[in-house]
């Protein structure tokens, strides 16, 4: 089955080298991350899941892209958010 999900991820992809990359991106959200799959696991590895995704078009470099952007926008609004608390009370206690 990986044999065929890596030619159908191929196709969704455009080429082999960027497919090995979005997968790779994928995986790792999903392993370390801690990322929810957007398919059902199955029991299947990280890396294989990222290539079903990929297969069915649910993943792209755009969408991870777009992804990480999200992910970047709100820590740095939770960075921000715990400097202004932190300076208010810095204020308030002088």
């Amino acid at each position: 089955m990986a044999r065929v999900t890596v030619e159908d991820a191929v196709e969704q992809i455009g080429n082999r080298f960027d497919m090995i990359l979005v997968a790779a991106r994928r995986a790792r959200q999903i392993a370390v991350q801690g990322k929810d799959p957007m398919v059902e696991e199955m029991n299947d590895k990280p890396t294989v899941i990222a290539l079903r995704e990929i297969e069915l078009g649910l993943v792209t470099a755009h969408t991870l892209d777009a992804d990480e952007r999200q992910t970047v926008r709100e820590r740095e609004a939770a960075e921000i958010a715990a400097v202004a608390a932190i300076a208010e009370g810095r204020s308030l206690s002088l």
